[in-house]
């Protein structure tokens, strides 16, 4: 595309700067900034109510015209909790881990996919899919276990075996940068889970990961993981029906039971001393107690 096509001008580029540095963006978050570039280039007074959605659109078409020869690309998807449809720049071919390593050390490397280890394994069993974690559940995965530190003796080492690991003050630091950085998110009942822009990142990377099912597996009834919405084909890791009209499956039409949660209203609920229900049951031992080690997270059906 010329240099001096219409289509890509310097307020496109301005815009895809302004994105580079942001790890997401909304409509109404890339209002402002749209308008602030209309009028700069312009040079007239363009309003954010100004800004319609074609008009956003219309500059992440053109960006990603620009930017798909580098493999990068912006896509979008709703964010599960709010129904707000987030927009990110993303690397589309390359293992979104080695990108993290870039910036990060191995041992945090380690400690983030000891993290996604707990939140899609330990933490999401059938009976409970909370795929998330708390602050106190994430730090004590500071340091690799022992089963961990045996593979590696044995040359069976993984991304979430290697090293020492980190003090808990680092684990601690790491959380808050995968925060920064726009890969979690933590809720007001404490809980990390994956951002809008983690679950579009390292969708991949999630199904390749954590939905690799042998034969073994399917004669012990094991599901993925990883589980999609039937109609959308997005991952699903939290409460799917909060923000829909219906609350019945979009697919097979079955009326959800109102009852059973994906994400952190799925944890095991606790009674007033702080003992562990029944709901617990399905867990081993350590994981249950691990779940009920803070304040039950579980909220009311209708807080928000």
């Amino acid at each position: 595309m010329p240099e001096n096509d219409e289509q890509w001008n310097d307020g496109h580029r301005a815009f895809l700067q302004a994105f580079m540095a942001r790890s997401t963006l909304t409509l109404e978050e890339a209002k402002p900034l749209l308008a602030a570039i209309l009028t700069a280039f312009e040079r007239k007074e363009t309003l954010p109510e100004d800004i319609t959605e074609a008009d956003f659109n219309s500059y992440i078409s053109a960006a990603n015209t620009r930017i798909s020869p580098f493999d990068l690309e912006i896509r979008s998807t709703f964010h599960q909790m709010n129904r707000t449809r987030n927009y990110a720049l993303i690397n589309s071919t390359s293992d979104p881990i080695i990108q993290l390593a870039t910036v990060h050390t191995a041992e945090e490397i380690s400690f983030l996919k000891r993290v996604l280890d707990a939140m899609f394994e330990t933490y999401n069993t059938p009976r409970h899919e909370i795929m998330a974690i708390t602050s106190m559940q994430a730090v004590r995965l500071n340091k690799p276990s022992e089963t961990d530190r045996r593979e590696t003796q044995n040359g069976t080492e993984t991304q979430g075996s290697a090293g020492q690991g980190l003090k808990m003050v680092e684990a601690e630091r790491m959380l808050k940068l995968l925060i920064d950085e726009g890969w979690f998110e933590k809720s007001k009942k404490g809980y990390y889970s994956l951002s809008p822009r983690a679950l579009m990142e390292l969708r991949g990377w999630l199904i390749e990961t954590y939905n690799d099912i042998d034969e073994e597996d399917e004669e012990e009834g094991r599901l993925p993981r990883i589980k999609q919405c039937a109609a959308c084909k997005e991952i699903v890791s939290m409460n799917f029906f909060r923000m829909q009209r219906s609350r019945d499956c979009p697919l097979c039409k079955t009326a959800w039971s109102g009852k059973d949660f994906v994400g952190e209203r799925a944890a095991p609920k606790t009674n007033k001393q702080g003992s562990r229900r029944r709901s617990g049951e399905g867990l081993n031992a350590n994981t249950a107690q691990d779940m009920t080690d803070e304040p039950s997270l579980i909220e009311d059906e209708h807080d928000e």
